[in-house]
């Protein structure tokens, strides 16, 4: 994979944070804590870090979409966050662009 300008595709990088809790944190995660999604499919996260896999799960669909640049008006464009399914926690993520890379698609699958 290459982020040179010799690529054929742009994408971005992401960043999911819990942007706030406004439950109880049944899953052990806390404000701050986040992954970030890299070169297309590398998922990431900092040392000694976890991340519940239902929240990852309810955010997961939509990763895609907001690493590619979208039609202007697409409500997908304007929103960034995302909760979590767990009625007891309340756990809402926040989505960011980190940065926009090139690739080559023939890299990818």
């Amino acid at each position: 994979m290459s982020d040179s300008a010799d690529g054929d595709m742009e994408i971005y990088d992401l960043k999911v944070t819990v942007d706030r809790i406004e439950g109880r944190s049944v899953c052990g995660m806390a404000v701050g804590d986040h992954f970030e999604l890299t070169n297309s499919a590398h998922l990431r996260l900092p040392e000694g870090k976890h991340f519940c896999v239902y929240a990852l799960a309810s955010v997961l669909p939509f990763l895609a979409a907001k690493q590619r640049d979208l039609a202007e008006g697409d409500w997908l464009a304007q929103d960034s966050h995302f909760i979590c399914p767990d009625p007891e926690e309340r756990l809402v993520m926040k989505v960011e662009r980190t940065c926009r890379r090139t690739m080559n698609s023939a890299d990818l699958t």
